[in-house]
This record gives C-alpha cells, structure tokens and sequence, in this order.
C-alpha cells in the first residue's frame, strides 16, 4: 500500500502551453509545495479478508470512496467502498481493527471493472446523529433490467444496542431516481450549514450528454439537489425547501440546486466559510473545480472547462459559471474532487482546496481568492501515487485520501 511522496516540477512550459483566456495562469503560483509530505494515516490497519479476497484466494477491489467522521464526539473514523460496505475504525495512528458498520452489498448493483461507476457511492451523517441515530446511503439498485437501473437514497439507522452497528432493517428509501446508462452516477451525499442534504447527480451517463439532461431543468440528472431529510411533503418521502431557487416554476424541479453539471466525484463544503466545492469529472480535454453558487448554471454541456464544447457548445456567456480552475488532459484524466482543508498536521495547507487526479495519482493544493474567484496557487502535493479515489474529513478537519487498493493517507508538514 506505501508509496514514496516525491515532488518534481512540471515545467513551466508545459502549464503555460495550456493556458486559456479564462484563467491567467501567468498569475497562479504552481511551484510545488515541497514542505508537505503525504503518509499513511493507519500503517497498521488491516482490511477483512472477506473484503480483500483472501479468504477465498480471490483478489477483490476495494474502493474506498467516502471517508467521514460521524460529527457524534466519538472520534471515529468511517470508510465506506464502493461493493457496498461502511467500515469503523478508531481514529489513531495505531489502529488495527477495521469492523463492518453495515453491509448492503446484497441490495446493490455493482459490476466491476466493465460497469464500475455503479454501487455504492455516497454516504453523509445527519447533523444531529449523536441525538438521532440517521445517516444516509446512496447506492444503484439490485436491477435485473437495464429499464429498471435507478440510483437510491435511503435513511438507516444505528442500531439500537451496538454504536458500532447500523440497523440493516432500518432502511427507508428517500429518492428513486431513474438512470438511463450505468455511468456518471454522481453520488456525493453531504449536509450543508443549513442542515439540508445536498445531493450530486451525473447527466445519466453514456456521452458528450445525449439527453441533453444538463441544461434541462425539468429533470434530476445534471444537478446538485438540495432536499430537507427531516419533514415530508404530500407524495414524497422529503420535503422541498421553499427558498430553493427554481421552487414554484413549472418547467423545473424544485429540488433543483445548481445545473449543467457532467459528473461532479466529490464535492465538499468548507467548514469555516460554508462555501460549497466540487471537482468535476471531463468529457474530451478538461477537468475542472467549481465553486457552486445557488441557482448557478455550470455550462455542462455547452461549456467543458473554460472551453466551448464540441460544435454545438457556447462561447462564455454572463449565465453561465466559469469554474475557477481547470487542466489539460495533458496533465491528469478524471478529476477526484476533495475538500478544503482545515486541519494542523500541516498548516501550510490551510485554506486550500485539495484534489488529485484518479489517472496520474497526483495531488495539488488550489488556493483561490473566493471575493475574485480568481485562483492564486496551484501547488502539487504529490508528483507520483496509485488512482486517487476520494477525499474526506474526519471530525477535527484532517484530510484523508484514498487509493484505489484502499490505502488511507494523510498530509504531515516535512
């Protein structure tokens, strides 16, 4: 699972040959931040057998995509994959035992690698755990019929004798939502200040958007929701806030928060300022970061990166978002969005969003001016790693991140 943090520049010819109109990269500092070093965060945890495979002599992937504290005061670290599991552990560097908080591998639609943007995917703590016992999953159905793939959000509770043991029998399904295709999926669960839950929803899948579900407003797909958990309205098993931007308008859904989104993997909100960020996922040339704004229109898919997109995609226009930064395909494939960091193990980093590439293995630290939305500094962590595959946050703001292979790190100053 280890692997040596080694830091190289990448050239300034390189960044520069990439520069766009939008983003005056001239102006960024993108030198590499030599005074962070990545480490494991549990050099003595194990994963289960029956995770890994060994106890059939079957390698398994193991995917962990979601890493969270519970918010209860307990101190707790939990991780959960992507074949559908919840994991607990103690959050200290000496911790050995990993234990199954739930398990609902049996209710989920998982084929990997040939379908793999399916499963398990998002997993958020209510505000108020420690009183009420809730967190949410979301997760792609156990279907038979490609006609019947949809994606699944649903309320568990922790059992009512172990802390350390989700209800499996708890389950009540919240949203239904219908996928036309396997891929982008979305799936960031999280609550916001508000003590809303923000939901992160793919375009449907396939290509380039063939639904056009990104700049349609009358559907889910393309969107980040944003719902109340805690009351019900007439049919639903949510309630819709009133102040939701496109609330009362016959050509959208109300739960609708912000649009024209592609695939955002992972999104997460700065627990100092409130600001909302998601890394979102390329289709052709570019990756890029987005500050959401409410009501916000994300360009997806006229717009890809600061870029028009194909023949039938826009120039910049004053409705649509620029995000405050992107990169080249030259440089990394597959954005893994992460979160902003609050932590001080390494104080350097303090206010920066980080993220990494799921392709090159890279992490970079984006420092952005958010009066401006202008970036100032785009610094690589990390030159040189296996996929990055998530980000997260434990209870004290430290920042994790994940491998593929299911290795858990962290950021130390040298």
């Amino acid at each position: 699972m280890k692997f040596v943090a080694t830091i190289v520049c990448l050239g300034a010819m390189g960044v520069a040959s990439l520069a766009s109109a939008e983003i005056d990269r001239s102006k960024v500092d993108q030198s590499p931040l030599k005074s962070v070093k990545v480490v494991e965060a549990f050099p003595n945890l194990f994963w289960p057998d029956d995770v890994t495979g060994v106890d059939e002599g079957k390698p398994k992937e193991l995917r962990p995509l979601v890493i969270t504290g519970a918010g209860d005061g307990s101190g707790r670290l939990f991780i959960a994959t992507q074949p559908g599991r919840i994991h607990v552990i103690e959050n200290k560097p000496d911790a050995e035992e990993m234990g199954t908080f739930l398990d609902i591998t049996d209710r989920l639609h998982y084929k990997a690698p040939a379908e793999n943007e399916e499963g398990f995917l998002g997993l958020a703590f209510h505000p108020k755990f420690k009183e009420n016992g809730e967190f949410f999953v979301y997760y792609t159905n156990d279907y038979k019929d490609e006609k019947d793939r949809k994606s699944i959000i649903s309320r568990f509770r922790v059992s009512k004798d172990d802390p350390n043991k989700a209800d499996p029998a708890s389950e009540e399904i919240i949203m239904e939502i219908p996928q036309p295709y396997w891929n982008h999926n979305g799936g960031t669960l999280v609550f916001g200040p508000d003590g809303y839950l923000y939901v992160g929803l793919g375009d449907g899948g396939s290509g380039r958007d063939p639904h056009g579900n990104g700049q349609n407003l009358n559907t889910l797909l393309g969107k980040i929701l944003r719902i109340d958990v805690d009351n019900k309205d007439p049919g639903l098993n949510y309630a819709i806030p009133k102040d939701n931007p496109f609330v009362g308008r016959k050509d959208a859904r109300g739960e609708n928060w912000a649009y024209g989104i592609r695939n955002i993997w992972r999104m997460a909100f700065d627990r100092k300022t409130g600001t909302l960020w998601a890394g979102e996922v390329g289709q052709d040339l570019w990756e890029e970061i987005d500050i959401i704004e409410k009501g916000g229109n994300y360009g997806w898919n006229l717009r890809e990166g600061t870029h028009k997109f194909g023949d039938k995609g826009s120039d910049p226009r004053a409705d649509l978002i620029e995000p405050v930064w992107d990169y080249h395909h030259d440089l990394g494939k597959s954005i893994t969005g992460g979160n902003v960091y609050r932590g001080k193990s390494a104080p350097e980093l303090e206010g920066a969003f980080m993220y990494g590439d799921l392709a090159t293995g890279q992490v970079y630290a984006l420092w952005v001016d958010e009066a401006t939305k202008q970036a100032t500094a785009n610094r690589l962590v990390l030159e040189k790693g296996t996929p990055i595959f998530t980000f997260g946050e434990d209870d004290n703001g430290e920042t994790y991140f994940s491998t593929q292979e299911g290795g858990i790190y962290k950021f130390e100053s040298q």
